[in-house]
Protein backbone atom coordinates (compact mmCIF):
# COMPACT_ATOMS: atom_id res chain seq x y z
CA UNK A 1 0.00 0.00 0.00
CA UNK A 2 1.09 3.23 -0.83
CA UNK A 3 1.12 6.14 1.56
CA UNK A 4 1.52 9.65 0.48
CA UNK A 5 2.57 12.62 3.15
CA UNK A 6 0.95 15.79 1.69
CA UNK A 7 1.05 19.05 2.38
CA UNK A 8 4.37 19.24 4.31
CA UNK A 9 5.61 23.08 4.44
CA UNK A 10 9.24 22.57 5.38
CA UNK A 11 10.68 18.79 4.92
CA UNK A 12 13.64 18.59 6.55
CA UNK A 13 15.41 15.28 4.68
CA UNK A 14 19.25 15.53 5.88
CA UNK A 15 20.02 13.55 2.52
CA UNK A 16 22.71 13.31 0.24
CA UNK A 17 25.76 11.91 1.68
CA UNK A 18 26.66 8.47 2.84
CA UNK A 19 29.38 9.38 5.61
CA UNK A 20 28.48 10.84 9.22
CA UNK A 21 28.78 14.80 8.46
CA UNK A 22 31.49 17.01 9.48
CA UNK A 23 32.22 20.61 9.04
CA UNK A 24 30.31 22.65 6.90
CA UNK A 25 28.05 19.39 6.10
CA UNK A 26 26.29 19.32 9.59
CA UNK A 27 24.31 22.47 8.31
CA UNK A 28 23.04 20.64 4.79
CA UNK A 29 19.71 19.84 5.76
CA UNK A 30 18.67 19.76 2.13
CA UNK A 31 15.23 21.64 3.03
CA UNK A 32 12.11 20.93 0.51
CA UNK A 33 9.73 23.49 0.84
CA UNK A 34 6.24 22.93 -0.11
CA UNK A 35 6.94 19.03 -0.42
CA UNK A 36 5.29 15.83 -0.16
CA UNK A 37 6.78 12.15 0.69
CA UNK A 38 5.70 8.67 -1.08
CA UNK A 39 5.88 5.73 1.21
CA UNK A 40 5.29 1.92 0.06
CA UNK A 41 5.22 -0.45 2.61
CA UNK A 42 8.03 0.19 5.57
CA UNK A 43 10.08 2.41 3.07
CA UNK A 44 10.34 5.88 1.45
CA UNK A 45 9.81 5.82 -2.40
CA UNK A 46 9.87 9.53 -2.98
CA UNK A 47 10.44 13.25 -2.14
CA UNK A 48 10.02 15.87 -3.76
CA UNK A 49 7.85 18.98 -4.21
CA UNK A 50 4.02 18.40 -3.95
CA UNK A 51 2.75 19.91 -6.95
CA UNK A 52 5.46 17.41 -9.02
CA UNK A 53 4.26 14.48 -7.16
CA UNK A 54 0.78 14.85 -7.28
CA UNK A 55 0.02 13.09 -10.69
CA UNK A 56 2.27 10.46 -9.20
CA UNK A 57 -0.16 9.41 -6.08
CA UNK A 58 -1.91 6.12 -7.22
CA UNK A 59 -5.56 5.83 -6.77
CA UNK A 60 -6.18 4.53 -3.30
CA UNK A 61 -3.35 5.67 -1.54
CA UNK A 62 -3.43 6.64 2.16
CA UNK A 63 -3.08 10.48 2.04
CA UNK A 64 -2.05 12.22 5.08
CA UNK A 65 -2.45 15.83 5.33
CA UNK A 66 0.92 17.79 7.67
CA UNK A 67 -1.68 20.63 7.25
CA UNK A 68 2.20 22.55 5.83
CA UNK A 69 3.73 21.94 9.35
CA UNK A 70 7.93 20.59 9.71
CA UNK A 71 8.40 16.84 9.06
CA UNK A 72 11.68 15.65 10.12
CA UNK A 73 13.90 12.37 10.45
CA UNK A 74 12.66 10.67 13.53
CA UNK A 75 15.33 11.35 16.55
CA UNK A 76 18.27 8.66 16.95
CA UNK A 77 19.32 8.80 20.85
CA UNK A 78 22.51 6.75 20.79
CA UNK A 79 23.64 6.62 23.88
CA UNK A 80 20.66 5.49 26.85
CA UNK A 81 20.65 3.39 30.01
CA UNK A 82 16.65 2.47 29.22
CA UNK A 83 16.44 -0.29 31.62
CA UNK A 84 16.82 0.03 35.67
CA UNK A 85 14.55 -0.20 38.31
CA UNK A 86 12.93 2.28 40.73
CA UNK A 87 14.27 6.10 40.70
CA UNK A 88 17.19 7.94 42.74
CA UNK A 89 14.80 10.84 43.30
CA UNK A 90 16.49 11.15 47.11
CA UNK A 91 19.96 11.69 45.03
CA UNK A 92 18.63 14.53 43.02
CA UNK A 93 17.53 16.09 46.34
CA UNK A 94 20.79 15.53 48.01
CA UNK A 95 22.35 17.75 44.95
CA UNK A 96 20.45 20.22 45.11
CA UNK A 97 21.43 19.97 48.66
CA UNK A 98 25.29 20.54 47.85
CA UNK A 99 26.77 17.17 47.35
CA UNK A 100 28.18 15.88 44.73
CA UNK A 101 27.96 12.67 42.08
CA UNK A 102 31.16 11.25 43.38
CA UNK A 103 30.23 12.16 47.04
CA UNK A 104 26.84 9.82 46.57
CA UNK A 105 28.53 7.23 44.74
CA UNK A 106 31.42 6.75 47.52
CA UNK A 107 28.68 6.55 50.17
CA UNK A 108 27.02 3.61 48.41
CA UNK A 109 24.82 5.65 46.27
CA UNK A 110 25.14 6.02 42.62
CA UNK A 111 25.00 3.48 40.20
CA UNK A 112 25.28 1.11 42.74
CA UNK A 113 21.98 2.01 44.77
CA UNK A 114 20.14 1.24 41.15
CA UNK A 115 22.60 -2.07 40.76
CA UNK A 116 20.94 -3.12 43.93
CA UNK A 117 17.08 -2.61 43.00
CA UNK A 118 17.53 -3.37 39.96
CA UNK A 119 18.76 -7.00 40.67
CA UNK A 120 15.68 -7.69 42.84
CA UNK A 121 13.78 -6.34 40.26
CA UNK A 122 12.05 -9.44 37.99
CA UNK A 123 12.12 -9.10 34.48
CA UNK A 124 8.84 -8.75 33.43
CA UNK A 125 8.96 -5.83 36.17
CA UNK A 126 11.92 -4.69 34.08
CA UNK A 127 10.41 -4.53 31.22
CA UNK A 128 7.41 -2.65 32.38
CA UNK A 129 9.17 0.11 33.16
CA UNK A 130 11.99 0.55 30.52
CA UNK A 131 8.47 0.49 28.16
CA UNK A 132 7.21 3.59 30.04
CA UNK A 133 10.91 5.30 29.22
CA UNK A 134 10.81 4.33 25.71
CA UNK A 135 6.89 5.98 25.68
CA UNK A 136 8.22 8.96 27.10
CA UNK A 137 10.88 8.59 24.21
CA UNK A 138 8.75 8.17 21.22
CA UNK A 139 6.03 11.04 22.46
CA UNK A 140 9.22 13.43 21.86
CA UNK A 141 10.18 12.01 18.54
CA UNK A 142 12.59 9.29 19.39
CA UNK A 143 12.19 5.87 17.01
CA UNK A 144 15.39 4.37 17.35
CA UNK A 145 17.46 4.12 20.86
CA UNK A 146 20.56 2.64 21.53
CA UNK A 147 20.29 0.70 25.54
CA UNK A 148 22.59 -0.43 27.93
CA UNK A 149 23.15 -3.08 30.30
CA UNK A 150 25.59 -2.20 33.47
CA UNK A 151 22.95 -2.10 36.71
CA UNK A 152 23.37 -5.51 36.88
CA UNK A 153 27.38 -5.86 37.35
CA UNK A 154 26.52 -9.78 37.31
CA UNK A 155 25.85 -12.68 35.41
CA UNK A 156 22.43 -12.83 35.83
CA UNK A 157 21.38 -9.22 36.21
CA UNK A 158 23.23 -8.16 33.29
CA UNK A 159 21.58 -11.23 30.92
CA UNK A 160 18.38 -10.31 32.37
CA UNK A 161 18.89 -6.53 30.99
CA UNK A 162 20.20 -7.75 27.93
CA UNK A 163 17.00 -9.97 27.56
CA UNK A 164 14.73 -7.06 28.39
CA UNK A 165 16.25 -4.81 25.66
CA UNK A 166 15.60 -8.11 23.43
CA UNK A 167 12.12 -8.02 23.99
CA UNK A 168 11.42 -4.44 24.27
CA UNK A 169 13.14 -4.43 20.40
CA UNK A 170 10.58 -7.44 19.74
CA UNK A 171 7.79 -5.55 20.66
CA UNK A 172 8.41 -2.37 18.62
CA UNK A 173 7.75 0.25 17.79
CA UNK A 174 10.99 1.53 18.44
CA UNK A 175 14.48 -0.37 17.28
CA UNK A 176 16.61 -0.62 20.13
CA UNK A 177 20.25 -1.33 20.05
CA UNK A 178 21.54 -3.49 22.86
CA UNK A 179 24.45 -2.81 24.73
CA UNK A 180 26.74 -5.19 26.94
CA UNK A 181 28.18 -2.79 29.75
CA UNK A 182 28.76 -4.35 32.92
CA UNK A 183 32.29 -2.58 33.15
CA UNK A 184 29.95 0.42 34.51
CA UNK A 185 31.85 0.10 37.94
CA UNK A 186 32.45 -2.33 40.40
CA UNK A 187 30.08 -4.29 41.98
CA UNK A 188 30.41 -4.11 45.97
CA UNK A 189 30.86 -7.91 45.93
CA UNK A 190 34.05 -7.62 44.37
CA UNK A 191 35.36 -4.16 46.32
CA UNK A 192 38.65 -5.83 46.80
CA UNK A 193 38.71 -8.19 44.05
CA UNK A 194 39.27 -5.58 40.56
CA UNK A 195 40.96 -7.63 38.90
CA UNK A 196 38.54 -10.60 39.55
CA UNK A 197 35.93 -8.41 38.43
CA UNK A 198 37.64 -7.39 35.08
CA UNK A 199 38.09 -10.69 34.09
CA UNK A 200 35.31 -12.51 34.60
CA UNK A 201 33.87 -8.97 32.27
CA UNK A 202 36.30 -10.01 29.78
CA UNK A 203 36.78 -14.01 29.93
CA UNK A 204 33.32 -15.30 31.32
CA UNK A 205 30.40 -12.83 30.47
CA UNK A 206 31.44 -10.62 27.64
CA UNK A 207 31.84 -14.24 25.04
CA UNK A 208 28.78 -15.46 26.87
CA UNK A 209 26.98 -12.33 25.66
CA UNK A 210 28.16 -12.73 22.05
CA UNK A 211 27.24 -16.62 21.78
CA UNK A 212 23.69 -15.98 22.81
CA UNK A 213 23.74 -12.93 20.34
CA UNK A 214 22.55 -10.18 23.37
CA UNK A 215 24.65 -7.18 22.12
CA UNK A 216 26.25 -5.60 19.62
CA UNK A 217 28.10 -3.14 21.11
CA UNK A 218 30.34 -3.52 24.57
CA UNK A 219 30.65 0.01 26.36
CA UNK A 220 32.82 0.43 29.42
CA UNK A 221 33.18 3.72 32.03
CA UNK A 222 36.72 4.74 32.07
CA UNK A 223 36.80 7.04 34.74
CA UNK A 224 38.43 7.33 38.39
CA UNK A 225 35.77 6.22 40.34
CA UNK A 226 34.95 3.31 37.76
CA UNK A 227 37.68 1.90 35.21
CA UNK A 228 41.35 2.54 34.60
CA UNK A 229 42.39 2.85 31.22
CA UNK A 230 44.14 -0.54 31.35
CA UNK A 231 40.86 -2.31 32.88
CA UNK A 232 39.04 -0.91 30.06
CA UNK A 233 41.90 -1.98 27.64
CA UNK A 234 41.31 -5.47 28.86
CA UNK A 235 37.60 -5.42 28.57
CA UNK A 236 37.45 -4.00 25.32
CA UNK A 237 40.08 -5.80 23.45
CA UNK A 238 38.27 -8.83 24.97
CA UNK A 239 34.90 -7.64 23.19
CA UNK A 240 36.70 -6.90 20.04
CA UNK A 241 37.63 -10.47 20.02
CA UNK A 242 34.41 -11.49 20.17
CA UNK A 243 33.01 -9.72 17.46
CA UNK A 244 31.49 -6.60 19.56
CA UNK A 245 31.83 -3.35 18.52
CA UNK A 246 32.82 -0.75 20.90
CA UNK A 247 31.82 2.24 22.69
CA UNK A 248 33.38 4.19 25.49
CA UNK A 249 32.51 6.34 28.78
CA UNK A 250 35.36 8.84 28.33
CA UNK A 251 36.54 12.03 29.91
CA UNK A 252 33.78 12.60 31.61
CA UNK A 253 34.95 14.53 34.64
CA UNK A 254 39.16 14.83 33.88
CA UNK A 255 40.91 14.08 30.71
CA UNK A 256 43.35 11.16 30.30
CA UNK A 257 40.36 8.78 31.26
CA UNK A 258 39.42 6.62 27.76
CA UNK A 259 39.15 8.66 24.66
CA UNK A 260 42.74 8.08 23.67
CA UNK A 261 41.93 4.59 24.59
CA UNK A 262 38.78 4.88 21.77
CA UNK A 263 41.12 5.92 19.32
CA UNK A 264 43.80 3.22 19.63
CA UNK A 265 40.75 0.58 19.70
CA UNK A 266 39.27 2.67 16.82
CA UNK A 267 36.04 2.17 18.94
CA UNK A 268 32.61 3.52 17.09
CA UNK A 269 32.35 6.09 19.92
CA UNK A 270 33.60 7.78 22.76
CA UNK A 271 30.95 9.75 24.64
CA UNK A 272 30.56 12.25 27.33
CA UNK A 273 33.98 14.15 26.55
CA UNK A 274 33.74 17.19 28.49
CA UNK A 275 37.28 17.37 29.63
CA UNK A 276 38.95 15.96 26.49
CA UNK A 277 42.03 17.90 24.87
CA UNK A 278 42.54 19.28 21.38
CA UNK A 279 45.30 17.20 20.96
CA UNK A 280 43.02 13.98 21.99
CA UNK A 281 40.53 15.46 19.56
CA UNK A 282 42.99 15.34 16.70
CA UNK A 283 43.36 11.20 17.50
CA UNK A 284 39.98 10.61 17.86
CA UNK A 285 39.97 12.36 14.19
CA UNK A 286 42.26 10.11 13.00
CA UNK A 287 40.88 7.09 14.27
CA UNK A 288 36.85 7.99 12.87
CA UNK A 289 35.60 8.13 15.81
CA UNK A 290 32.24 10.00 16.68
CA UNK A 291 31.66 11.91 19.44
CA UNK A 292 28.29 11.56 21.61
CA UNK A 293 27.74 14.34 23.50
CA UNK A 294 25.24 14.33 26.26
CA UNK A 295 24.62 18.00 27.70
CA UNK A 296 21.60 16.49 29.78
CA UNK A 297 23.68 15.15 32.46
CA UNK A 298 26.21 18.14 32.67
CA UNK A 299 22.66 19.70 33.32
CA UNK A 300 21.08 17.40 35.44
CA UNK A 301 24.71 17.29 37.67
CA UNK A 302 24.45 21.03 37.65
CA UNK A 303 27.74 21.27 36.38
CA UNK A 304 29.20 24.30 33.93
CA UNK A 305 31.53 22.47 31.65
CA UNK A 306 29.60 21.25 28.38
CA UNK A 307 32.01 19.14 26.15
CA UNK A 308 33.44 21.49 23.44
CA UNK A 309 31.53 21.14 20.64
CA UNK A 310 32.69 23.41 18.62
CA UNK A 311 36.39 22.53 18.63
CA UNK A 312 35.47 19.24 17.29
CA UNK A 313 33.53 20.29 14.60
CA UNK A 314 36.72 23.10 13.86
CA UNK A 315 38.97 19.39 14.16
CA UNK A 316 36.53 17.48 11.61
CA UNK A 317 34.79 15.18 13.99
CA UNK A 318 31.20 13.93 13.50
CA UNK A 319 29.30 14.92 16.35
CA UNK A 320 26.64 13.44 17.58
CA UNK A 321 23.94 14.23 20.30
CA UNK A 322 22.30 11.90 22.57
CA UNK A 323 20.24 11.73 25.95
CA UNK A 324 22.22 9.73 28.23
CA UNK A 325 18.85 8.40 29.69
CA UNK A 326 19.27 7.40 33.50
CA UNK A 327 18.22 7.18 36.81
CA UNK A 328 21.28 9.03 38.42
CA UNK A 329 22.90 11.94 36.31
CA UNK A 330 20.70 12.21 33.16
CA UNK A 331 17.15 11.62 33.97
CA UNK A 332 16.07 13.61 31.10
CA UNK A 333 14.14 11.46 28.03
CA UNK A 334 13.75 14.46 25.55
CA UNK A 335 15.69 14.88 22.48
CA UNK A 336 14.40 18.04 21.80
CA UNK A 337 15.69 19.21 24.93
CA UNK A 338 19.32 17.96 23.75
CA UNK A 339 18.52 20.59 21.21
CA UNK A 340 18.39 22.87 23.06
CA UNK A 341 21.06 22.50 25.37
CA UNK A 342 23.37 22.24 22.60
CA UNK A 343 22.53 25.32 21.21
CA UNK A 344 22.40 27.46 24.02
CA UNK A 345 25.25 25.55 26.36
CA UNK A 346 27.65 24.48 23.59
CA UNK A 347 27.21 26.92 20.83
CA UNK A 348 25.67 24.47 17.68
CA UNK A 349 23.55 25.75 15.46
CA UNK A 350 19.90 24.55 14.91
CA UNK A 351 20.79 22.49 12.00
CA UNK A 352 23.90 21.22 13.60
CA UNK A 353 21.73 20.04 16.50
CA UNK A 354 19.35 17.74 14.20
CA UNK A 355 22.15 16.56 11.91
CA UNK A 356 23.84 15.38 15.30
CA UNK A 357 20.78 13.86 16.49
CA UNK A 358 19.31 12.26 13.38
CA UNK A 359 22.17 11.00 10.29
CA UNK A 360 25.17 11.30 12.98
CA UNK A 361 23.89 8.89 15.26
CA UNK A 362 22.76 6.96 13.02
CA UNK A 363 26.09 6.64 11.53
CA UNK A 364 27.29 6.13 15.07
CA UNK A 365 25.32 2.73 15.69
CA UNK A 366 26.09 1.22 11.96
CA UNK A 367 22.61 2.32 10.73
CA UNK A 368 23.47 5.65 8.87
CA UNK A 369 22.15 3.48 5.17
CA UNK A 370 19.04 2.73 7.16
CA UNK A 371 17.57 5.06 8.51
CA UNK A 372 18.75 8.91 9.83
CA UNK A 373 17.83 10.55 6.75
CA UNK A 374 14.20 11.07 4.34
CA UNK A 375 14.88 9.81 1.23
CA UNK A 376 14.62 6.88 -0.88
CA UNK A 377 15.29 3.52 0.36
CA UNK A 378 15.36 4.32 3.71
CA UNK A 379 12.85 3.26 6.26
CA UNK A 380 10.28 5.59 6.87
CA UNK A 381 10.90 6.94 10.41
CA UNK A 382 9.83 10.88 10.54
CA UNK A 383 8.03 13.53 12.66
CA UNK A 384 5.56 15.28 11.70
CA UNK A 385 6.17 18.35 13.80
CA UNK A 386 3.79 21.05 15.27
CA UNK A 387 5.24 23.60 14.10
CA UNK A 388 6.35 24.70 10.70
CA UNK A 389 10.20 25.42 11.13
CA UNK A 390 13.22 23.30 12.26
CA UNK A 391 14.44 25.72 14.35
CA UNK A 392 11.55 25.84 16.43
CA UNK A 393 12.50 22.22 17.54
CA UNK A 394 15.34 24.23 19.68
CA UNK A 395 14.13 27.83 20.17
CA UNK A 396 11.08 26.37 22.30
CA UNK A 397 12.46 24.58 25.21
CA UNK A 398 10.66 21.99 26.78
CA UNK A 399 7.66 22.58 25.12
CA UNK A 400 4.58 20.41 25.49
CA UNK A 401 4.64 19.68 21.78
CA UNK A 402 2.69 16.88 20.40
CA UNK A 403 4.13 15.76 17.39
CA UNK A 404 2.83 12.73 15.06
CA UNK A 405 5.63 10.20 14.92
CA UNK A 406 5.87 7.45 12.57
CA UNK A 407 8.26 4.35 12.56
CA UNK A 408 8.48 2.19 9.57
CA UNK A 409 5.61 3.80 8.09
CA UNK A 410 3.35 3.23 10.28
CA UNK A 411 1.91 6.00 13.14
CA UNK A 412 2.51 5.41 16.33
CA UNK A 413 0.51 6.33 19.45
CA UNK A 414 2.74 5.32 23.22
Amino acid sequence: MTIAIVNIGQLVTVAGSSHPRVGAELSELAIIEDAAMLIEGDRITTTGEYSSLKSEIPAGATVIDAKYRCVTPGFIDAHTHLVFASNRAAEFEQRIAGATYQQIAAAGGGILRTVALTRAASEDDLLAAARRHRDWMLRNGTTTIEAKSGYGLDRDTELKMLRVIRRLNDEGPARIIPTLLAAHTVPPEYKDRRAEYVRFVSEELIPEVAKLGLAQYCDAFCDDHAFTVDETRIVLTAAKKHGLKIRVHAEQFRSGTGADLAAELCAATADHLETVTEETLQHLRASAVQPVLLPGSVFALGRTQYPPARKMIEAGLAIVLATDFNPGSSPVPSMPFMLSLACLQMGLSPAEALTAATINAAHSLGLGAEIGSIEAGKQADFVIHEFTDYRELAYFIAAPMRPRVFIAGREVNP
